[in-house]
């Protein structure tokens, strides 16, 4: 059974999540941590828990959720896994991380891609990928069937959805993976977003403002 720990890292208030079972194996999806404290807040955890992290997600590689990329990597030699349309924007993090007056560490880049039905797998578990862009062009979410729970990213939110103002974002492309990807999930699965509690696709279903009553067809 998947267990999910959350963490709050960095000036953007991003989710960072540690998955792991019960063989101690675990993934870290989004690592955020930024100041020094973080990052030993992240590392105690996994050292306290026994845990060996075996995978480095990313959902997408906007720099909130890539700032701790650098760490990961030089911690447990982890490079990150994502969908090859984040690649430019993974490269380019220390130059957005300049204009907004932080130091960003370049991210190893990745030697292998996610994508639509692609299974994450450590210890006895397992997560779907679904891709979702918008938001980001590569962004993909981590399904449990199992366990009834998505990882979400920044796709959606708790009543909101992610911005699509930032470079390559589209917003009909992002209503588009929410009501073609998400909402056709069962209402009872929880949502883990990257930014702020945890929602359900039922609820969502019923008082998403952005998205819009849904019918249950594929729009």
């Amino acid at each position: 059974m998947i267990t999910i720990k959350s963490f709050c890292f960095n000036l953007f208030y991003e989710n960072t999540y540690v998955l792991f079972d019960e063989t101690k194996q675990c993934i870290i999806v989004d690592p955020g941590c930024f100041e020094k404290a973080e990052e030993e807040t992240l590392q105690q955890f996994i050292s306290s828990n026994g845990l060996s992290p075996v995978m480095l997600v990313n959902t997408h590689a906007h720099i909130d959720h890539v700032l701790g990329n650098n760490f990961v990597f030089k911690t447990y030699n982890l490079k990150p896994v994502l969908h090859r349309n984040e690649i430019r924007i993974l490269e380019a993090a220390p130059i957005i991380g300049a204009e907004w007056g932080i130091a960003v560490y370049p991210s190893p880049l990745p030697e292998k891609f996610l994508d639509e039905d692609d299974t994450v797998s450590f210890g006895n578990s397992s997560l779907q990928i679904l891709f979702t862009p918008g938001h980001s062009p590569g962004s993909i979410c981590l399904y449990s069937k199992e366990q009834s729970f998505i990882v979400s990213g920044d796709v959606l939110f708790l009543e909101s959805i992610g911005r699509t103002d930032l470079p390559f974002g589209d917003h009909e492309t992002l209503l588009q993976s929410i009501r073609q990807k998400l909402f056709p999930l069962p209402d009872e699965t929880i949502v883990y977003s990257g930014h702020g509690p945890e929602t359900s696709i039922g609820h969502e279903k019923k008082h998403n403002p952005f998205v819009g009553l849904f019918s249950g067809n594929v729009i």
